[in-house]
């Protein structure tokens, strides 16, 4: 049997901070950590132990999260006359207008980091989903389409309007 608290106390900051670096909101990364856990302790029983306890419980998480994406609604639509349909390149900068070199010192790069995440944070939870998927942990399309259940087409209509819409987010310097 496993010990409630200690599995808590034990794993509770890193699956935390894991849910959070993907979903950018801790109150949701909060409540699918607590979901994650209350799943654990009632399949406890079907943990196989080929793995260590945290990395059952971070694949347990993480289904959970792609569960989220996967129920998010889209709500924006633009004119796409414009998508690359052969793009499959992690490269966010050239669409955005921002690259390392431009900025000139330390803080600079961090406004901009705080800037980019601000950007983010205001695109819809699907395409949130999508952009942290291939652009910052940089999974290949197909990976990303088989995670959250999108065909490449519907991948690169909602990369191409999220890029839009950061493109837009940080050349109006409103965040």
């Amino acid at each position: 049997m496993i010990n409630r608290e200690e599995l808590v106390s034990e794993h509770a900051d890193y699956l935390l901070s894991f849910a959070f670096s993907k979903l950018r909101d801790e109150d949701l990364a909060k409540d699918l950590v607590q979901d994650t856990f209350l799943a654990a302790l009632k399949n406890y029983h079907e943990f196989e132990q080929r793995s260590s306890l945290r990395t059952w419980l971070t694949s347990i998480l993480n289904r959970k999260i792609i569960d989220h994406w996967r129920k998010a609604e889209t709500k924006y639509t633009t004119n796409i006359s414009n998508l690359s349909k052969n793009s499959d390149s992690p490269d966010l900068s050239e669409y955005i207008g921002v690259t390392d070199e431009n900025a000139e010192t330390v803080i600079e790069k961090a406004e901009l980091i705080q800037q980019l995440n601000d950007c983010i944070d205001k695109l819809p939870e699907k395409w949130k989903a999508v952009i942290a998927l291939r652009y910052l942990e940089e999974k290949k399309s197909e990976e990303v389409c088989k995670e959250l259940s999108l065909s490449a087409s519907n991948l690169w209509v909602i990369v191409h309007r999220a890029k839009i819409l950061l493109k837009d987010c940080l050349t109006s310097g409103k965040s």
